[in-house]
């Protein structure tokens, strides 16, 4: 018998905590099917009006006098939001600039730099080879630049890192591990706790790179024992495209490390404008250039959002989406062909689902001219991201509807 799968959408939606928080989001009240959260997250309606109050008023009111009042301690004022509402970290270890890429090579460069100064033999950067490919990119870049090497994990690509591969990858040459938390492709969610604890008995450094997680998943860095993450925040997070990334280091780390852009917003005076280059104590540090506030304004709305809900009811939330998403997959895309490249153990994924079969690339190009906005990642892979906070099971099946009328028979 087939599932009544329409009726089963509403019924989710009647029952769903959070279903008030989508009218919340700009486009929320269209037919168009949004499946690409995890890539760029919808705006909040609030943040039109927080975007151009600043034009008028704080940028056009107030002028330069804005980084006397407030723009000058945003960075970690906003840090600490996310720290609290969203990866569990205490405050004082978050900050909020620079793009995912730039904070990773910092937190990535000057964790092999230290751990090498102590221990001339740590010249490992261990990561996998199914990792998004800035991180891959970077840990070439700096292994070359710093005379180390890269110490790659072979992964299934439906599947991730787990205890077993990083246990034989890690060892007295490791210098910095560098993982996904949520990898990209797949969805698979990696167990923070004890990937953390098998890097940190080989005696090297984890960064961890929060970009599909943070704002999707529970994260609790502090309680993981967490050296360094970079989380972006255009994703979840709604911050808007380009929006800026987040660092991550931890207390006992923040005077050790020596981060390699050495810039005037990092010094213990940002105004003394010396001769030398005298980093500041604690996170201001791995600042280097002006802060860029207007990519900032956005993502206060959304991780305001997050912590009045709370991460754990966004987290039920996206279960129960990409659970709703996998029951009508296996009913109505497998006989077509499509298989799943995800964890179907829950506690195994993150906020996405991908999809395969030989013409997902030509049926996302098709997609796209209906309203309908999944995204592609070879081989052959439609990826369904399910932003908990903006998206519907409503929107969910007709998404998937239009994914079954789009495949060849």
């Amino acid at each position: 018998m087939t599932t009544d799968f329409a009726h089963r959408a509403a019924l989710l939606d009647a029952a769903d905590p959070l279903a008030d928080r989508r009218d919340l989001f700009v486009g929320s009240d269209t037919d168009l099917v949004y499946f690409d959260g995890n890539s760029l997250g919808r705006p909040l309606r609030a943040t039109a009006d927080r975007l151009a109050a600043f034009a008028t008023d704080a940028w056009g009111g107030r002028l330069i006098r804005g980084w006397d009042e407030e723009w000058m301690l945003l960075p970690f004022t906003l840090g600490d939001a996310i720290g609290r509402a969203v990866i569990g970290a205490a405050p004082g270890q978050t900050v909020v600039g620079d793009s995912t890429t730039v904070l990773l090579y910092k937190l990535v460069r000057a964790a092999f730099d230290a751990q090498r100064e102590a221990d001339p033999a740590r010249v490992e950067i261990v990561v996998d080879r199914d990792n998004f490919p800035t991180d891959r990119f970077l840990a070439e870049g700096i292994a070359a630049e710093r005379g180390g090497r890269v110490r790659w994990i072979d992964v299934d690509t439906s599947t991730g890192v787990g205890a077993d591969a990083l246990r034989t990858a890690v060892g007295p040459e490791t210098a910095v591990v560098l993982l996904s938390h949520v990898a990209y492709r797949s969805g698979y969610l990696a167990d923070g706790v004890e990937l953390t604890r098998i890097a940190h008995e080989a005696g090297a450094l984890i960064v961890w790179d929060l970009c599909h997680s943070a704002g999707s998943v529970p994260v609790d860095l502090d309680a993981w024992g967490a050296d360094l993450a970079v989380g972006c925040t255009y994703k979840y997070l709604n911050g808007g495209p380009g929006s800026p990334a987040f660092a991550y280091v931890a207390t006992p780390h923040q005077q050790r490390l020596t981060q390699p852009i050495q810039g005037w917003m990092g010094t213990s005076d940002v105004f003394a404008m010396g001769p030398a280059y005298e980093p500041a104590a604690g996170m201001r540090r791995f600042l280097s250039g002006t802060p860029p506030i207007v990519g900032m304004l956005a993502l206060r709305d959304t991780v305001a959002l997050v912590d009045e809900v709370g991460i754990e009811a966004i987290r039920a939330k996206s279960v129960a989406l990409t659970s709703f998403a996998l029951e009508v997959a296996d009913e109505l895309l497998a006989p077509l062909g499509v298989q799943v490249a995800s964890p179907r153990d829950p506690a195994r994924r993150g906020g996405h689902l991908t999809l395969t079969h030989p013409a997902m690339r030509q049926v996302t190009a098709e997609l796209w001219t209906q309203d309908v906005i999944p995204d592609y990642r070879d081989p052959g892979g439609l990826r369904v991201g399910l932003s908990p906070l903006s998206t519907s099971f409503a929107e969910t099946l007709a998404g998937l509807l239009a994914v079954e009328r789009a495949l060849p028979r």
